[in-house]
Formats: structure tokens, C-alpha cells, sequence
């Protein structure tokens, strides 16, 4: 739990801070608490969070297993790009787009391209020995050449309603989106810790040739931690075509394998690997998202949103570090000490009596 405490504090602020600096007023500035009921659903901007976030939350669950392995994964949004081309390029040849077997074909075939563009991850990793950086690099430039391939350089659009479920639907008055993303959260606890597989990736991120001298399969498993990171960003790449109700493959997914690094290393995984906090992850990504929020709403210009993100990134995990925190409240111990110590004495001279 100490572990969230940072984090959850940064949401804090952050929410704290739309109070002042979101409007002029604070009667107005509440506006973004406030959650209404309109056509059975909750709508308002805190909704909007868990909306928008919910892409990130699995992009950086999947990174979470790879990072634990001691590996990268920079083609994350790649793939996100590809997932949702694939999927609106074959909705868009349907008959009837609103066709559910139609439609539920579109989206395996696009969670399969995603499954192999994974699985081309680990092995290249695992089995070639390329180190994760530059291997997932490869596809994170390809990738978007695929995803333009496909759309053949512009936005397809689809109207089926079955497919607009995934980001736009909602069920008990909250976005689906969201019950998938604690749905694969909850999936992923359940797995990697009811079982030895959280422990044997740990194993492996930790020391993979001892792990592997122990009789652990190290090959399979980081090759195991890129299919599952792929999958993750297909559902990803599903729910924001579906939100847009089309697939962009130029700007589909930008830049959201930096947001998905610092939500797991915000929610205190190290990028070393070995052990790996999911919870964090979960927490890292909303703050991610809380902060994104934040900006827009406060009319921070759209040129400068990454560099405000980047400066409040870097105060959390400042924050968050143990041996920052350790040196700021070492020299303020000292300075403390030092005003409140006494002046050192003065050593006075012997008197010396004059003889009568």
C-alpha cells in the first residue's frame, strides 16, 4: 500500500488543482466533479478519465509483464494501429455492417494479427537474442507502414453498432470499456499471482540465467510476456477505433508506449525487471490520464501538453524515489541541526593573581 501512496497522491493533486486553475470561478470549477444521469448513463469528466484511460490501463498491463521479464516494448502503439485497421477494414466490406457474427470475425482476426505481431516480438527477443529495444523498435517504425498499408492512407470509417459497443457502449451506466479493462486486470492478477507464473517471470526478470540454470523456461515466457503485451494493445487498438468509429493508422496509438513506460514505472515497477506491482500499473495509468485531462481542461495549448506531462512525471517519480527523498531529508535534517545547535563554546584563559 505504501507503495500507492504517491501515486494516489498525484491523482489527488491533480483534481485538487481543476478546483483552482480549471475556471475562474469556483462555482464553475466544480463543474468537473460533477457526474449527471442522461439516457441511464453517468456522464462528466471524471467518466471521461476512465473512459480514455481504459486503452492505457491494458496497453501498460501488458507492459507491465514484459518490463517484469527485463525487456521493452516500443510497439505497442503500432500494434494499436494495426489492430484497429484490420478490424474497420473488414467491417467496412461487410454487407451489413451491424451484422454480430460479422463483426465478432473482424475482431478475432484483428486480436490474431495482434497475437502474432507479439508473438514476432519474443522471438526476436527470446529466440534470436536482439536486445528488446531495438527489436520492438523494428516494428514500432513498420508497424505504422502496416497500419498505413492498410487503410491505404486514410481514415476508414464504419457505422455498426455491434463494434461501437466496445468504446461507446455502456452497461450498468458505465462505459464497457471500462468493465474490459478490470476485466483483463483482474484476469492477470488472478493468473501471474494464484499461480507460479508470477513468480517464474520475476525469476526470470531478476536473473534470467539462473533462473534458467533453476529449470526454468526463461525462453518461453518472455516470449509468453510479448504475445500477452500484444493482445492487450489489440483490445486497446478495438476500443479507440471503435470510439472514433474508424481507424486512423497515422495517429491511432501515438506515443501511447511512453504513457504505458511511465504508468508502470509511476505505479512502482522497476524498468530492471523482476518483481512487478499491478495495482501500481492500474494507479500509474489513471494518473496518466487524470493529467491529460487536467491539461486540456485548464486550456493549456495542445503544442505544449507533453512537456507539462513530462514536468509532472518527473516531479511523482522524483517523489517516488527512496534515495531522493533520502538526500532532500538528509539535508534538511542537517540544516535543522545545525541552526538549533548551541555556539560552540569559547575557551576562556586561566587568570593569572598578581603577587602583592
Amino acid at each position: 500500500m505504501r507503495r500507492l501512496m504517491w501515486p494516489l497522491l498525484g491523482i489527488v493533486g491533480l483534481l485538487v488543482s481543476d478546483l483552482f486553475f480549471n475556471h475562474a470561478s469556483f462555482n464553475m470549477s466544480t463543474e468537473f466533479f460533477r457526474v449527471s444521469m442522461l439516457h441511464g448513463h453517468l456522464f462528466g469528466n471524471l467518466i471521461d478519465i476512465l473512459i480514455y484511460g481504459s486503452p492505457i490501463m491494458l496497453i501498460a498491463l501488458g507492459m507491465t509483464m514484459v518490463i517484469a521479464t527485463g525487456g521493452i516494448d516500443l510497439s505497442v502503439g503500432a500494434i494499436v494501429a494495426i489492430s484497429g485497421a484490420t478490424a474497420c477494414l473488414l467491417i467496412s466490406h461487410l454487407h451489413n455492417q451491424n451484422s454480430g457474427s460479422g463483426v465478432l470475425i473482424a475482431i478475432a482476426a484483428a486480436l490474431a494479427v495482434s497475437l502474432v505481431l507479439g508473438l514476432w516480438n519474443g522471438i526476436l527477443v527470446a529466440v534470436f537474442g536482439i536486445q528488446p529495444i531495438v527489436a520492438t523498435l523494428i516494428l514500432m517504425v513498420a508497424g505504422r507502414g502496416i497500419a498505413e498499408l492498410i487503410t491505404s492512407g486514410a481514415i476508414i470509417t464504419v457505422n455498426s453498432s455491434p463494434f461501437s459497443l466496445l468504446g461507446n457502449g455502456y452497461w450498468l451506466t458505465l462505459p464497457i470499456c471500462v468493465f474490459i479493462a478490470v476485466a483483463m486486470f483482474a484476469l492477470t492478477a488472478f493468473a501471474s499471482r494464484r499461480s507460479a507464473l508470477g513468480m517464474l517471470i520475476e525469476a526470470v526478470g531478476g536473473n534470467r540465467e539462473a533462473s534458467r540454470l533453476a529449470g526454468v523456461r526463461a525462453r518461453n515466457l518472455v516470449v509468453l510476456a510479448y504475445v500477452f503485451s500484444g493482445f492487450c494493445s489489440g483490445i486497446a487498438g478495438l476500443i479507440i477505433a471503435s470510439g472514433i468509429h474508424g481507424a486512423d493508422g497515422n495517429n491511432a496509438g501515438l506515443y501511447s508506449e511512453l504513457d504505458a513506460i511511465l504508468a508502470v514505472v509511476i505505479g512502482g515497477t522497476a524498468l530492471a525487471g523482476g518483481r512487478y506491482f499491478l495495482g501500481g500499473t492500474l494507479v500509474g495509468a489513471l494518473l496518466i490520464q487524470t493529467l491529460a485531462t487536467t491539461i486540456y481542461s485548464t486550456g493549456v495549448p495542445a503544442e505544449t501538453t507533453l512537456l507539462f506531462k513530462a514536468i509532472v512525471v518527473m516531479i511523482v517519480c522524483l517523489i517516488q524515489s527512496p534515495a531522493f527523498r533520502a538526500k532532500v531529508f538528509h539535508l534538511r535534517g542537517r540544516r535543522r541541526s545545525f541552526r538549533e545547535s548551541p555556539p560552540p563554546e569559547v575557551p576562556q584563559e586561566p587568570h593569572v593573581g598578581v603577587p602583592a
